[in-house]
């Protein structure tokens, strides 16, 4: 565990992480398409930021989080997210987040909400396509798609209910809609498809499914059964991943392309799934401990003074063309590229 226990001060996971949380504040919520639905992003950096003041034990900035919270509780809220989608329901995760560290159960009746409409079959039929209709036959979500990203999205809803009531539906629900997802989306070489029809290994879309399947592990007993057939899957990734690391210790746009850009949010998510690996035994860290620490000195060297990071790929839809993946705009503090920073700084401390 050595390669990923001392830092020199610039790069240490609290100060770093520090600055990214506090990119958090004096902005607007970014918003769902032309709806009134926060986004997935942002729900990604505020629960991550969350998680890293509780493991930091930063109470100010714990208490400001969740004041941010105010406007979305009451009869009116600002904004209110259904479970229309992926990118929606995972709104609930933040509020799941603040019950468990405060115990209101205003945050948990409306996270645990979310949690339930997932699985809940709406009302009307038209609503659902040829693939969900199947889903929810074989007792999957209605939000089932085959999206790379959504390993990540209703993987994380479901633990956060699970943590949230300890009852083992959340848990088996993330379980079961990831061997799905495992079956149709990821290849023989260990890495995934955007989509079946979009045979490109981008970057970002690997890193939800790292991200997510570590995040799933963390809450499966062993003998649950479908632990193995998840932990084998997650292995085989980051064998990938791990041979796929240029030697600054960054990974690229499309992961297995070298004429493609280093990208930073896919960075930091493999790095995440790397960390949590090892700190939970699953990953030798002889063999993963100097690629963990290459790329969170990596994500370090990406992220400015003011906490905003830069070179993370621009929200991105599934297309069958190389070059757009390769021609997707590099932004700076976009909130994709913020939340893996948090998420590591987070696992590193752990």
């Amino acid at each position: 565990m050595n390669a990923i226990e001392k830092w020199p001060g610039e790069a240490a996971p609290q100060h770093v992480g520090r600055r990214v949380a506090g990119t958090v504040f004096g902005r607007d919520f970014v918003l769902w398409m032309d709806s009134n639905m926060i986004n997935y992003h942002e729900i990604c950096v505020w629960q991550g930021a969350l998680r890293f003041a509780k493991l930091t034990g930063d109470k100010a900035l714990a208490a400001r989080l969740i004041r941010r919270f105010d406007p979305l509780l009451g009869d009116n809220p600002k904004h209110a997210n259904t479970a229309a989608n992926v990118d929606t329901a995972v709104f609930g995760s933040v509020p799941l987040e603040i019950y468990m560290q405060t115990g209101d159960k205003r945050y948990f009746d409306m996270g645990i909400a979310l949690a339930d409409e997932q699985w809940a079959v709406p009302a009307d039929p038209s609503r659902l396509d040829a693939v969900a209709r199947e889903a929810v036959k074989r007792g999957l979500s209605w939000n089932t798609r085959y999206w790379i990203d959504d390993m990540y999205m209703i993987t994380m809803l479901q633990t956060q209910a699970y943590r949230a009531t300890g009852d083992i539906k959340y848990r088996d629900r993330a379980a079961a809609e990831a061997v799905s997802y495992l079956d149709v989306l990821q290849r023989p070489n260990g890495l995934f498809y955007h989509t079946p029809g979009v045979p490109f290994f981008w970057g970002r879309g690997n890193g939800w499914f790292a991200a997510g399947m570590a995040e799933l592990l963390r809450v499966l007993p062993d003998g649950h059964p479908n632990r193995a057939r998840i932990m084998e899957s997650y292995k085989k990734m980051m064998a990938a991943l791990l041979a796929h690391q240029d030697a600054e210790g960054k990974w690229r746009q499309l992961v297995d392309d070298p004429a493609s850009w280093a990208e930073s949010s896919a960075t930091g998510m493999f790095t995440y799934g790397f960390v949590t690996g090892m700190k939970n035994g699953w990953l030798d860290a002889a063999t993963y401990g100097p690629a963990a620490r290459k790329g969170w000195l990596a994500l370090v060297s990406w992220t400015n003074p003011d906490g905003l990071v830069r070179d993370v790929c621009y929200g991105t839809n599934a297309f069958n063309d190389r070059q757009y993946y390769l021609d997707r705009p590099r932004i700076t503090g976009d909130l994709h590229g913020q939340a893996p920073v948090l998420w590591c700084a987070s696992a590193l401390l752990e």
